[in-house]
């Protein structure tokens, strides 16, 4: 069985792109705290696929605690320096915790119930 869920931060912005036969894919780096003394984080390549692809793409922003289910990939290529190797999540589930402070004022309704 190949399934793993992470709970983290995102890393960077979503970026969303159309690949082969028209199917969309978002991509975003996900920064998972380890439980130790000095604040380590793992940094986690997270894909996903078709709608919930625009999803992400439309709601999601650098910052954002996301919930993510998925499966682990490997991928392997070469490089002028030698064989690299990745390990990455292809997400099943994207699930949106929450919103960085500085986004949620950006909203009227939110700012109004800040005041």
């Amino acid at each position: 069985m190949n399934t793993v869920t992470l709970v983290g931060n995102l890393a960077s912005d979503v970026e969303l792109r159309e690949v082969g036969d028209g199917k969309k894919v978002a991509s975003f780096l996900l920064a998972v705290d380890r439980p130790t003394r000095d604040d380590a984080a793992d940094f986690i390549w997270i894909s996903a696929w078709e709608r919930q692809a625009e999803v992400c793409e439309q709601y999601l922003a650098k910052g954002h605690l996301v919930a993510v289910e998925g499966r682990l990939r490997s991928r392997s290529w070469e490089h002028e320096d030698g064989k690299r190797h990745a390990i990455d999540v292809t997400a099943n589930r994207v699930e949106f915790v929450s919103r960085p402070a500085r986004v949620e004022a950006e909203t009227p309704v939110e700012e109004a119930l800040m005041a």
